[in-house]
């Protein structure tokens, strides 16, 4: 019997042609474009807190769950927060749909797995930071908790396992390869691929195409720092030496010269930040 007459194989091959026309219907288009301009702000808050503190203005560096905290805060904060929270709904549903569906067409070789893997693991992320936004918003919550105190709990958990240090050296390791690869992309520029930009302008193009480099250089930093305080946490046998997204930032303004370096590093998630907010326009949704 040839692959192609194999019982269930149709139905199989129509069960995924109508999972990718759901997930690029102009309902989940559109709430996908919702999400990634949300994620845009969150990171945009990121990094206008820690130029803040780069500029001895006060304050502190915060991560994704401080952030909406900070628009909580605002006036109209509630309303706002909510739009956001609609958003980052939106951001974890695309990101699952491309680890389960694979609309950007990824395969199911080992580069295009470790993709979908890494899509499915956003997504996941963001449903929690969706999830803390709606009890922040109805009042429920107070935002989740930091960064610092996640990667703290989860590195405990697993110092108590048996060769417990050797789990957190090797997550610490897939960090700081995971920052490899975001510097791999701010070098190479390859998420153009992924952007609608044949009718923008050569200047316009450039420009988002800047925005993006910088952004992936400034997270490959950031994700450097807490890959390398996970290792230093299980060689120490104390969790509470590894770092968040937060933790990290703060890390940064301690060293030599930290002010300038989280200076540079809050430039790139600004950056980050408005990126994001071009792909919420330009990103091409499951044609990539």
């Amino acid at each position: 019997m040839t692959k192609s007459t194999r019982p269930g194989a149709g139905a199989m091959r129509d069960a995924k042609r109508e999972g990718r026309q759901a997930a690029t219907s102009p309902g989940m288009t559109l709430l996908a474009r919702v999400g990634y301009a949300a994620k845009g702000i969150v990171y945009l808050i990121i990094g206008a807190l820690a130029a803040k503190v780069a500029l001895g203005e006060g304050g502190s560096t915060t991560d994704r769950n401080g952030a909406l905290r900070a628009i909580y805060e605002q006036p109209f904060g509630k309303l706002l927060l909510a739009v956001v929270a609609v958003g980052l709904v939106g951001y974890a549903l695309w990101s699952l749909i491309q680890a389960f569906v694979d609309p950007d067409h990824q395969g199911t070789d080992a580069k295009g797995v470790a993709a979908r893997l890494g899509y499915g693991a956003v997504g996941l992320s963001y449903a929690a930071l969706a999830l803390a936004a709606a009890k922040l918003v109805i009042g429920t919550g107070n935002g989740g908790k930091s960064s610092n105190t996640t990667t703290q709990d989860w590195t405990a958990r697993l110092l108590t396992l048996p060769f417990g240090p050797f789990l957190v050296i090797l997550v610490g390791l897939i960090v700081i390869g995971v920052a490899g690869y975001l510097f791999y992309r701010a070098y190479t520029a390859d998420f153009q691929k992924s952007l609608a930009l044949g009718e923008v302008g050569t200047q316009a193009r450039q420009g988002i195409i800047a925005l993006g480099r910088a952004g992936y250089a400034a997270l490959g930093v950031v994700f450097s720092i807490v890959g390398v305080f996970l290792i230093i946490a299980a060689l120490r046998n104390n969790a509470g030496a590894a770092k968040g997204l937060g933790g990290a930032l703060r890390e940064l303004a301690q060293q030599p010269y930290g002010h300038v370096v989280l200076g540079i590093v809050a430039i790139g998630l600004v950056a980050y930040g408005l990126f994001s907010l071009a792909q919420a326009r330009y990103r091409r949704l499951g044609t990539a």
